[in-house]
This record gives C-alpha cells, sequence and structure tokens, in this order.
C-alpha cells in the first residue's frame, strides 16, 4: 500500500510502500499522538524506516490496498 506522508514546511510529500494494512498504520498513527513529544515510525516494503515527530505532521494519506501482480501480468 502506498501512503504519502506530509512534512510541515517541507515542499515535497514522503512516499512510502508498505506491507502495512490500513488499521496497522492508523494504530501506529494513534499510538503516536497519545504519546506527547510522540513520533510516527513505519517501515517499507525495503526495510527502511522513516520516523517522523508527530508535532511535524501535516497529513498522511493511505492509498487503497491492491494485490501486486508480478512479471509480465502487471505489464498487461
Amino acid at each position: 500500500m502506498e501512503i504519502k506522508i506530509a512534512v510541515k514546511s517541507v515542499h515535497h510529500e514522503l512516499i512510502v510502500e508498505t506491507d502495512m494494512t490500513m488499521e496497522q498504520v492508523e494504530d501506529a498513527l494513534r499510538n503516536a499522538l497519545a504519546v506527547e513529544r510522540g513520533v510516527f515510525a513505519i517501515t517499507d516494503t525495503g526495510g527502511r524506516r522513516i520516523v517522523v515527530p508527530v508535532a511535524s505532521l501535516g497529513y498522511i494519506e493511505m492509498g487503497k490496498e491492491e494485490p501486486r501482480m508480478a512479471g509480465f501480468a502487471g505489464m498487461l
């Protein structure tokens, strides 16, 4: 699933591809917002960890979950 993260005072969104479900992302965001000076952390499909202080979050946009096509089937 693709997630776009807007960070305050940054002109470009962070675009992250993750294997997490929408519910998992929402839970991670809720947990981060519940902690004073919390951070929103997510791991992308390549294993990289993205960490953003919740005070700097503008918004998070989640795309719909779609099964990925592999091989030449995705090119049709």
